[in-house]
């Protein structure tokens, strides 16, 4: 079940009204394309996981503050007892894994999509314990683009790539879930 829908970025609507008004320097452009391609990776995604069939929240474009650090999460489904989080990439390409980073061919390094993961991941549990809730986390970074490759992949690294999302997916329909009114109700803090 869909609790908590997508917005589009303030920032991705201003540069739009922008580039369509008087365009864009370059810098900025290449910047307003990122954002919407990543924005259309995450409504993607987004279409995937409102399929689901399982007893779920899913809560998708969240901002969460806890001891005065901010943290994004793109999408997050609450299962019994356990709490799935992506952070969707839609990078398209050639990229290679090496030393614990991430390179696009032929060797631009970008940013490591498991460093932003795991920061999340350990702001969401203090928020979680906060707020006196102690469940699993599983988080993952989701490839979304077809035309994405990785070569030199980990195979102990939470990723998912294109070929596994729909498996993914299945798998989570496949786990016994029935949320109970204390998992459905928001809390107050």
């Amino acid at each position: 079940m869909l609790y908590k829908s997508r917005t589009k970025p303030k920032e991705l609507r201003i540069l739009e009204l922008l580039d369509k008004r008087k365009g864009l320097a370059e810098k900025d452009q290449y910047h307003y394309l990122n954002l919407k391609k990543g924005y259309e990776g995450e409504l993607l995604f987004d279409s995937l996981i409102e399929k689901l069939q399982c007893e779920c929240l899913i809560l998708n474009d969240l901002l969460l503050k806890i001891n005065n650090s901010t943290f994004q999460i793109d999408s997050l489904i609450i299962i019994q007892g356990k709490i799935c989080f992506y952070e969707v990439k839609n990078y398209s390409g050639d990229y290679f894994y090496q030393s614990d980073k991430l390179f696009k061919k032929p060797k631009l390094e970008v940013i490591n999509p498991l460093h932003q993961i795991s920061r999340s991941e350990s702001l969401l549990r203090q928020l979680l314990l906060s707020t006196g809730i102690n469940l699993q986390i599983d988080a993952s970074v989701v490839f979304i683009n077809p035309e994405f490759t990785l070569y030199q992949a980990p195979q102990d690294r939470p990723f998912i790539f294109p070929t596994q999302v729909n498996r993914h997916l299945e798998s989570l329909n496949a786990i016994p879930s029935k949320l109970t009114d204390k998992e459905k109700r928001p809390r107050n803090n």
